[in-house]
């Protein structure tokens, strides 16, 4: 099964040849409607309307093991082509959620999936570009009861970081504040805690006039505990092997600390099924730990950022060069890890200009010889366990 396609999202067909299904672009009908406002052919109603249109979407498939990119965009800064960073991993209809980035939630509904199918939730890491739609599963996802329609069921397994346990020095010894010194380096249950404290009085209402539940009850929490190996605030990645995170009756977890800057904990995350595995980057610069979860990998999800062109102020330039990969050296990251398939997910031009997907895709083919596909917002990726190559037969 192929992931190579063609670069632009043109069409919902379910079923593609090559495994992959592309998807109407996001804001495709915004960008349109917006055109003929201003050229006076269409009345601010009528483009009201066609931006409001969710995109073309296909049915994600009940059996097997498939990936939608719900949000493909690295960094925080809102950018209108693409949404936040947020992969679906759906095996035989049960989802997996890897991190909740800015509209993951909606980005979830336009693919279609379904609430009660969320199985568990894992986060790679804190920055706020990878949880700004986390709490919003819960809060409004969890709204319906099971008996008035579509809803989180709960509680629902979730694993990502503990607390850091302690901040590295600002860049070039500056000195800066430190929001919240009382707590400056919370973990996921400390930062789920607080959120629920923060929206109590909508949630409180809400279980008085409308029988919403507890938000916090539909949250089963864990941080997940690290191998004995030395990793600290200040040893973000030590050399070791992936470990076990969650299992059940389809799917098999486990995670590896990759290097991203000084953010520690920073997961990356393998999923191991009968139909296949998919292994996802999360952030990260390179990194031999990384090589070691992806190892024949059918599908390794990597991010990467293109520098070219790219100026700004010392401290971000050395954030990109420590914490990212660059597109054009993501191919013989694949490689090395015997990847069979690529696909660049959490991606973008830090220079600010659009993506273009063709360029992308021969910079991250340097090196590799697999399918690369260059991931958009909503794109469906089917995955089979490869096929070992045939050895020559010797008489």
């Amino acid at each position: 099964m192929c992931l190579d396609c063609s670069d632009t999202v043109t069409s919902s067909t379910p079923h593609e040849p090559n495994g992959l299904t592309r998807r109407t672009a996001l804001l495709g009908g915004a960008s349109l409607g917006a055109a003929a406002l201003a050229s006076g052919t269409m009345s601010p109603s009528a483009a009201a309307s066609q931006a409001a249109k969710p995109p073309q979407t296909a049915p994600v498939p009940g059996q097997g093991l498939s990936v939608v990119l719900l949000g493909t965009a690295g960094g925080p800064p809102p950018r209108p082509e693409q949404a936040g960073i947020s992969t679906a991993v759906v095996v035989d209809g049960a989802v997996y959620l890897v991190d909740a980035g800015r509209s993951s939630v909606t980005q979830y509904a336009h693919a279609g999936l379904k609430l009660a199918d969320l199985s568990a939730v894992f986060i790679t890491h804190l920055h706020a570009d990878h949880i700004a739609d986390y709490f919003n599963y819960f809060l409004l996802g969890g709204w319906y009861s099971p008996a008035q329609g579509d809803c989180i069921a709960g509680p629902t397994p979730i694993y990502g970081p503990g607390p850091a346990g302690g901040l590295q020095p600002a860049f070039g010894g500056a000195a800066v504040t430190t929001a919240h010194p009382d707590q400056p380096t919370p973990g996921l249950a400390a930062l789920t805690r607080d959120a629920g404290a923060a929206y109590a009085y909508s949630t409180n209402v809400f279980m008085r006039d409308s029988s919403m539940r507890a938000t916090e009850s539909l949250m089963d929490v864990h941080e997940v505990t690290l191998p004995n190996v030395g990793a600290s605030y200040t040893n973000t990645a030590p050399a070791m092997s992936p470990f076990a995170v969650f299992e059940d009756d389809r799917v098999r977890v486990s995670a590896i600390l990759v290097p991203h800057g000084p953010v520690f904990p920073a997961f990356s995350y393998r999923f191991d099924t009968d139909h296949g595995s998919v292994t996802l980057s999360g952030d990260t610069t390179y990194s031999d730990n990384l090589l070691a979860i992806a190892r024949d990998t059918d599908l390794l999800i990597h991010e990467a950022i293109n520098l070219a062109g790219f100026t700004a102020p010392a401290a971000v330039v050395e954030h990109m060069i420590t914490s990212h990969v660059e597109v054009q050296k993501v191919g013989a990251i694949a490689q090395a890890a015997g990847a069979h398939r690529l696909a660049l997910s959490h991606t973008g031009n830090v220079n600010g200009t659009v993506l273009d997907p063709r360029q992308w895709r021969r910079w991250a083919q340097v090196g590799y010889d697999g399918d690369v596909h260059v991931g958009a917002d909503l794109d469906l990726l089917t995955v089979a366990k490869h096929k070992p190559k045939r050895r020559p037969h010797r008489s």
